[in-house]
């Protein structure tokens, strides 16, 4: 099973600025401890030093995350507050059939709320979820794959 994570980055920083990415080890880590076979991508991982990427680079890394939440069956989205990146994502993975797991206090932001099969407020109530086979269940409805 494929699992892209996604998140804020960026979100409405007016300045070259990046919010804190701890969050994506701790999901990485769950998704792992839950789904040992999975194949996780972390779209930070691979390009940690992206703020500072040049135009045609920058373009290109976003198009190619974006046309990948189309080939993925679940996306987890971890949303403290709104990121325009994160909705695109979003938006791709739903309309490309995939289960969107969102982590967010947010649940009445219109992206979150209508384009995740599941929200969870906290990475605490997610990881519970988790525990618990809530996220394999909602996936498991979502893709009909275990």
């Amino acid at each position: 099973m494929r699992f892209f994570i996604a998140g804020i980055m960026q979100g409405s920083h007016t300045a070259k600025a990046v919010h804190d990415q701890v969050y994506r080890e701790q999901v990485g880590e769950l998704i792992a401890r839950y789904f040992p076979a999975a194949d996780v991508y972390d779209p930070r991982a691979k390009h940690r030093n992206s703020i500072e990427y040049a135009d045609l680079t920058g373009r290109e890394v976003f198009f190619r995350h974006n046309a990948m939440c189309r080939e993925v069956d679940v996306l987890v989205a971890v949303l403290p507050s709104a990121s325009m990146g994160t909705a695109i994502e979003m938006w791709e993975a739903y309309r490309s059939g995939a289960a969107v797991i969102a982590v967010s206090p947010m649940q009445h932001n219109w992206v979150v709320k209508y384009l995740s099969h599941a929200v969870y407020p906290t990475l605490d109530t997610f990881a519970a979820a988790l525990a618990e086979g809530a996220v394999a269940r909602c996936i498991e409805g979502v893709r009909g794959i275990q």
